[in-house]
């Protein structure tokens, strides 16, 4: 899978270099003393967090408000041993709690509407961002070659009705996470809140990213990324063990803890931009999916059935989704998913569930053709995308689609 960076990474290392301002921080290994004296200068109030490789950190009771250093002692010593999200954290660490006015979200990634990156903001930041309507986001498209302007990003935030008096130092921070994005090598970024405090000050005071491996930026970064503690599910397990089996296409996959959408995902980069745009829209994304590189018929054909082996069952959508490939024959691996969805059912029962597919590439129309047909044996009913139509908004249409579907209306 990409590489990864969090909270904790991010504020030994990166934060500083980029004049990014966040709170004080404390890791696990710091002393009683140390401790204290921290909750001091904090005016006494500090947050408690798992260094791990999982989001909604909030929702899994592993944050945790302290006020007292004994209490920050034994709740960092609880928390750095908890598994979150079925995930092994690395260590636990403390911040500053931050007083705000306001909170706001932030990412940056890279969006094929604009085919180049993009900035999301909303001023509705905090544990439920993926439930914030469209109507308080806005994402605008940033110039590779201009850069990101303060003004530029003034003029976002006062359309989404930032208090005038919070915009010029919040907008340069932003210009400073822009330039953190563009010169590491990441394919997405995002602040999850900013707490601007009553005078105006902000924070960032929770982060993570995904790096574009193949980017000499992310070589250089100047340091390494931690490693965090190997806790593969049987899914991941065998999925892994199925990739490392032939070098002929991959086959990578992670367990996002979802509920809502089987994501069937091509194209490297594109599949983090889709990914996180199903987080944000609320399609609530099971996998963290990766496959392709010209997979022959019974590479994919056995990934497809693993997916659906371990997870399909569950799912409340099926999405297949990817870019324009180059070189991937997909009549090929579109038949593979199909007979695998088809043999899926025959040993299971019906399947009363849409299925989205948005693909391009070599024999696109035999590949659509293929699985108009197979769903159409099943039952199932879906919708066919184009390679004109850009992943995010397929990605966004299955969130909303999920959302809205009613499977007893097509019950006969």
């Amino acid at each position: 899978m990409a590489a990864q960076m969090t909270e904790l990474t991010f504020l030994e290392h990166v934060a500083p270099r980029f004049n990014l301002p966040v709170p004080g921080y404390l890791t696990a290994s710091a002393s009683g003393a140390d401790i204290r004296e921290a909750l001091k200068k904090w005016s006494g109030k500090a947050i408690v967090k798992p260094d791990v490789l999982s989001g909604k950190r909030g929702k899994a009771g592993a944050v945790k408000v302290i006020t007292d250093h004994v209490e920050a002692q034994r709740e960092l010593k609880r928390i750095q041993s908890m598994e979150v999200n079925g995930l092994m954290t690395r260590t636990a660490y403390m911040t500053e709690f931050i007083p705000s006015e306001l909170e706001v979200y932030t990412a940056i990634t890279y969006n094929s509407k604009y085919t180049g990156p993009s900035m999301t903001i909303s001023l509705s930041g905090g544990m439920d961002i993926e439930e914030v309507g469209d109507d308080k986001k806005i994402t605008f498209p940033i110039d590779v070659y201009k850069g990101l302007g303060a003004y530029q990003v003034g003029e976002q935030l006062e359309k989404l009705g930032c208090p005038k008096k919070l915009i010029s130092l919040f907008s340069r921070s932003l210009v400073d996470l822009w330039d953190m994005f563009i010169s590491t090598g990441m394919r997405m970024c995002e602040v999850n809140p900013w707490r601007i405090t009553p005078n105006g000050r902000p924070f960032a005071c929770d982060f993570k990213a995904v790096f574009d491996e193949a980017n000499f930026k992310f070589k250089n970064l100047g340091f390494v990324l931690p490693e965090y503690p190997a806790n593969q599910t049987l899914f991941e397990e065998e999925l892994s063990a199925w990739n490392a089996s032939s070098y002929r296409g991959q086959a990578h996959a992670s367990e996002l803890g979802g509920k809502g959408i089987l994501p069937i995902l091509f194209g490297g980069g594109a599949s983090t931009i889709i990914t996180e745009t199903l987080m944000q829209c609320g399609g609530d994304p099971i996998l963290l999916s990766d496959f392709g590189g010209n997979p022959p018929y019974d590479r994919m054909y056995g990934t497809a059935k693993i997916c659906f082996d371990h997870h399909l069952g569950n799912a409340e959508l099926l999405l297949i989704l990817g870019g324009n490939a180059n070189n991937t024959m997909i009549d090929v691996t579109l038949k593979a998913i199909a007979d695998a969805l088809q043999n899926y059912v025959y040993e299971n029962g019906p399947l009363n569930i849409p299925v989205v597919i948005g693909r391009g590439g070599p024999r696109l129309v035999q590949g659509l053709l293929t699985m108009r047909d197979t769903l159409d044996s099943l039952g199932m009913p879906y919708v066919i995308f184009g390679p004109e139509t850009p992943v995010t908004l397929v990605a966004e249409y299955a969130a909303k689609l999920k959302d809205k579907w009613e499977p007893e209306e097509i019950i006969k």
